[in-house]
């Protein structure tokens, strides 16, 4: 391998490392701009490597007060490091019914999650991808900051495997 190859490696690493809260494994996507066009997929691919271990799965979004709907709809392909894929679409609320945002918000932003699977078994080490893509029928969607993926090991143990 190349130096460049393997600094590019060591930076992933150190960045997948730092994004960690307990034993949470976290992927980010930055919105250049605040604004998620509409045909733009984002990809993640997370590092599966216990097991052991049932996981719950996470979609969170990070957005201004300028965020203008009160859902985020998207289309989620899920494919398992053994190749089983799930697809399902998700009407994500960002707002309640007053009007107020949902999640932890601050001055200048808010941060909202939903689950997009609980206790989800792997049966094979290698790289989960999740793939997400806007359904909402405008082109370009302001005001958002970036989104992410959170695996969140569960602490209940897989047994007899």
């Amino acid at each position: 391998m190349g130096q460049k190859t393997i600094a590019c490696a060591l930076l992933f690493l150190l960045f997948l490392g730092g994004c960690k809260k307990n034993n949470d494994i976290i992927s980010y996507h930055k919105f250049n701009n605040q604004t998620w066009n509409r045909f733009e997929k984002i990809t993640f691919d997370i590092p599966v490597l216990d097991l052991e271990k049932r996981y719950d799965v996470y979609f969170f979004a990070d957005h201004t007060p300028d965020y203008e709907f009160d859902n985020l709809e998207f289309n989620m392909v899920m494919t398992t490091p053994s190749g089983e894929e799930r697809i399902k679409e998700y009407k994500f609320l960002l707002k309640s019914n007053t009007g107020g945002f949902i999640g932890d918000c601050n001055k200048d932003s808010c941060t909202a999650s939903i689950a997009l699977n609980r206790g989800l078994v792997m049966e094979k080490k290698g790289m989960l991808r999740i793939e997400i893509e806007a359904l909402v029928p405008r082109l370009q969607i302001t005001g958002l900051l970036g989104a992410g993926i959170r695996l969140v090991p569960v602490i209940q143990q897989i047994k007899n495997k």
